[in-house]
């Protein structure tokens, strides 16, 4: 059994920062691959970047060279550093961990980018 909590959305200009981070508990968090989903009114849920249990991490190519996901292990959680935000950026964001029987949603963030 495992929760998640979420923060960190914010209301940010272009070309701002922000990070948010995902705190789990309960479970193995080592065991688990993180990652970042988005989802913006109308659209599919998007992957915008995953992290495998060693620290490997992937990128949308909408957003390489701007975010940057990574894992504290000790703190259980999971940062998603946003630089250059742009509006297209604005979106619900999820994070998600996965592993062997298990696959669990945080409850979403709102990001949104606009002068």
């Amino acid at each position: 059994q495992v929760q998640l909590a979420e923060s960190g959305g914010a209301l940010v200009q272009p070309g701002g920062s922000l990070r948010l981070s995902c705190v789990a508990s309960g479970g193995t968090f080592s065991a688990y691959a993180a990652g970042w989903y988005r989802q913006a009114p109308g659209k599919e849920r998007e992957l915008v970047a995953s992290i495998g249990r060693y620290g490997t991490a992937n990128y949308a190519g909408s957003v390489r060279g701007r975010f940057t996901i990574s894992r504290v292990y000790d703190k259980n959680t999971v940062y998603l550093h946003m630089n250059s935000l742009k509006p297209g950026d604005t979106a619900v964001y999820y994070c998600h961990l996965v592993g062997a029987g298990i696959d669990y949603w945080g409850q979403g963030t709102q990001v949104t980018v606009s002068l």
